[in-house]
């Protein structure tokens, strides 16, 4: 029996228990259920940062060109914006088709929801810097850890020999973590339904039902997104069929739904991205920055969202705050942090940018858990498609520039 077969019946089983357990049993699912998925979690995010570190610097030195490092990145960054304006265009237009706030008589929560004010862009430039990196890789600040990482490996090309000691170690640090993560793996199932039993007593069919149109609406338009756009890219640009893309993708994609972390999910993918002949070099590299950067299902959620919230309030938008959407929402995606609900911090920024009430964002933040699964699968799904594609693209490049005899 393969990994994503154990992980679905992990999963299938974690929503059997969820439901038998019910509100009355949540508090015993959290208690005694909950904390299986915690340790797995706990056990993920140990080697995240090890394996980010490591398997960046690897990627770099093992493409040995400094303008290498930068056409794949140029073309990784490239990918990752265009399918994310994509989805959040798709989830716009979900939400106008079915009008999920509309008809919808529910008062929203009077607690007041906090909004972070979005940083100028000068600040967060300067911030993808760090100062002290052993401080954010304790901190696990995945984009000063990955930039840090680039000029370590950076470095460790431009050095050249004088550098192979350090080089060896981290990448014995880059196979140690790879291995611990096989380890890790082997309970995957057993922490699938620790995760998913408390989420689905909590969040039962009773709770559900009142907000049943906007939930449907943002998991239709991660499924629209998947298949349209992904399914597009993979055919066409990739040359791989879709169906065995997505079962290729399959374990780390119901890893994601059951974790709602990408960060978390990032061993799993990149073992299914190599599966599919991606190669080590370019997956080191693509899949690590897709898991901070690459937010598409985020992107639709937003979307979703920011419609339900002002058809909620009867909020007529013009077509510069649609425009606003999808300007604000590509740009806040890719600022996510890939850990569960960092999306709904985003949110409440489109929400401030567009005058929306911040107090319809309570009503997301009773389901956003719920919201949270298929986006975070889709983003790891992403990071796959444009991990394959920057890879088909790279051998091609090779082979256009191999010499004739």
């Amino acid at each position: 029996m393969n990994l994503s077969t154990k992980i679905l019946i992990g999963l299938a089983l974690g929503i059997i228990a969820g439901l038998e357990l019910g509100a009355e049993g949540a508090g015993f699912a959290k208690t005694w259920i909950g904390p299986l998925g915690t340790i797995f979690m706990n056990m993920i995010k140990m080697v995240i940062v090890p394996l980010v570190f490591s398997s960046l610097v690897i990627g770099v030195t093992s493409l040995g060109d400094i303008k290498k490092v930068g056409r794949i990145g140029v073309k990784t960054v490239a990918y990752y914006l265009v399918t994310t304006a994509f989805a959040i265009v798709i989830g716009l237009a979900i939400g106008t088709i079915m009008q999920p706030g509309v008809g919808l008589h529910m008062a929203a929560d009077t607690a007041k929801v906090a909004a972070k004010a979005a940083p100028p862009i000068s600040k967060v430039i300067i911030d993808i810097f760090p100062t002290n990196p052993l401080e954010a890789m304790v901190k696990a600040n995945m984009l000063q850890i990955i930039v840090f990482s680039l000029f370590v490996g950076a470095g460790i090309t431009v050095v050249g020999e004088k550098a192979n000691a350090l080089k060896h170690t981290i990448d014995g640090l880059a196979e140690v973590s790879y291995k611990i993560v096989g380890m890790i793996m082997a309970v995957a199932p057993i922490g699938v339904f620790g995760l998913i039993t408390p989420v689905v007593a909590s969040n039962g069919p009773s709770v559900l039902l009142p907000l049943l149109k906007v939930v449907i609406a943002v998991y239709l338009a991660c499924l629209l997104h998947a298949v349209l756009v992904y399914g597009s890219m993979i055919k066409f640009l990739a040359g791989m069929s879709f169906i065995k893309f997505i079962k290729g993708i399959a374990p780390a994609s119901l890893m994601a739904f059951s974790s709602c972390s990408s960060g978390g999910t990032l061993p799993l993918t990149m073992s299914c991205a190599q599966k599919m002949g991606a190669s080590k070099e370019v997956s080191s590299f693509v899949l690590p920055l897709g898991a901070t950067i690459n937010m598409d299902g985020t992107a639709a959620y937003q979307g979703v969202c920011a419609l339900f919230i002002a058809q909620l309030y009867g909020i007529d938008l013009t077509a510069s705050q649609y425009m606003t959407i999808i300007v604000t929402g590509t740009l806040a995606s890719i600022g996510t942090a890939g850990v569960p609900g960092a999306g709904f911090i985003m949110l409440t920024m489109i929400l401030t940018s567009l005058g929306l009430p911040l107090e319809g964002s309570a009503l997301i933040a009773g389901i956003d858990r719920i919201l949270d699964m298929p986006r975070t699968s889709v983003n790891i799904t992403g990071d796959a498609a444009v991990t394959l594609l920057v890879d088909k693209s790279e051998k091609k490049h090779a082979e256009a520039e191999a010499p004739l005899y």
